[in-house]
């Protein structure tokens, strides 16, 4: 057989297809509550965008991989774009909120391949020394995505309008496109070989009797629910009782994206001197003292307090989730594509579940959401002593 050269596609490249899912899900938080009013529906009907969107991702998660699998990556993204574009498309015409929900579904399954495949690319693009510099940096720009939409959204639902937001949507999606057909290779090199793929039963089987698996796809859906709840609820709370501004309440994302640089410092300077059990849980023991104090801020009702505590818990959080995706699948290395599958899909469906509750808890009282950070912290942090309190 004739060899193959491998060709590697360029770090900006990577970065713009694992960030572009994140900045979808969360550019029109800034626009919910002008969109539930101009749409006729209540506050919790209009979080369910947001809950919504990791449903149909969670599907897409499963249906990528394996596609990409099949077909290579190359294509399996190009395809992903395209039904991500035609969600954005359906999103910009939909008459009523019905309508809008079902091309949320299609954009998020589109935008889910923007996920699993890059990663997929990226450890068929580098190893070792390289990989491990190129995961970092990627890390690292991770961090500002969610930081993006709700500022992105912000400016637009400001000077354009809440349906804009959607044409914006577009642009990137048709910018993706281009992008990734003139510089995107193929990277799955095996193509041409008939490999036996591990068995699907046994692995969720195994998956599902494992008590490690299921405490730390806890700790994961737990944080992402927290994370997408904090961006279903704050517009409500930032612009609605505060009176942020739009452009305002984007500039909140700055909080939540520093937090997460100084949790990935931090945990830098850590791992080297205690081991990841114990970073794992301390990051969740400060999490859940932030909660306890934002709890508090909601009772004085001062902003700059309120949003001090955000960043105290969501620099917990941003500390164990990097620990806990990284101990997640420790000792599935050798089936470890279908295994990352499994478990996403699992996970993103809880953190679905996460993001609807509180959209079933809305009553436009500030409280609602600390107790609600606080009440999932702690079932966090006891679940994860329990299962390791003598390690």
């Amino acid at each position: 057989m004739k060899n193959v050269r491998k060709q590697v596609p360029s770090l900006l490249l990577i970065i713009v297809l694992v960030g572009f899912p994140q900045i979808s899900e969360s550019i029109f938080t800034p626009a919910l509550p002008a969109l539930s009013s101009a749409l006729q529906v209540t506050a919790q009907t209009g979080q369910l965008t947001m809950s919504s969107y990791f449903i149909a991702f969670a599907l897409g998660v499963l249906f990528w991989g394996s596609y990409s699998d099949r077909v290579g990556r190359r294509p399996a993204m190009l395809a992903g774009l395209i039904v991500y574009l035609a969600g954005n498309i359906g999103l910009l015409c939909a008459p009523n909120f019905a309508i809008l929900i079902l091309f949320r579904l299609v954009q998020s399954f589109g935008a889910s391949v923007g996920s699993v495949v890059t990663q997929s690319i990226m450890r068929e693009s580098f190893a070792g020394t390289t990989g491990a510099k190129v995961f970092a940096k990627v890390g690292a720009a991770l961090a500002l995505s969610p930081a993006m939409g709700p500022l992105l959204g912000g400016v637009t639902q400001t000077y354009f309008g809440y349906r804009n937001v959607f044409s914006v949507l577009i642009v990137m999606a048709v910018s993706l496109y281009l992008y990734t057909l003139r510089r995107l290779p193929e990277t799955n090199i095996q193509l041409s070989n008939v490999t036996r793929q591990p068995a699907f039963k046994p692995i969720v089987m195994r998956l599902l009797t494992d008590p490690n698996v299921w405490v730390y796809g806890l700790l994961i859906s737990g944080i992402n629910g927290i994370l997408f709840s904090f961006y279903a609820e704050a517009p409500f709370i930032f612009m609605e009782h505060f009176h942020l501004s739009s452009i305002q309440y984007g500039v909140l994302g700055v909080v939540v994206a520093l937090s997460s640089i100084l949790g990935s410092i931090t945990i830098n300077h850590l791992v080297a001197k205690i081991n990841a059990i114990q970073i794992t849980k301390w990051g969740l023991i400060l999490a859940m003292l932030g909660a306890f104090l934002l709890v508090g801020a909601s009772w004085i009702g001062n902003i700059y307090l309120f949003i001090l505590c955000i960043f105290i818990v969501f620099f917990g959080l941003y500390i164990t989730l990097p620990m806990a995706l990284n101990l997640a699948l420790v000792g599935y290395e050798d089936v470890i594509g279908v295994a990352s599958g499994i478990f996403s899909f699992g996970y993103y469906i809880c953190i679905s579940f996460f993001t609807y509750l509180i959209s079933a808890f809305h009553t436009g009282w500030i409280g609602i959401l600390p107790l609600y950070i606080l009440a999932i912290t702690v079932v966090m942090l006891l679940s994860y002593e329990l299962r390791f309190k003598n390690k």
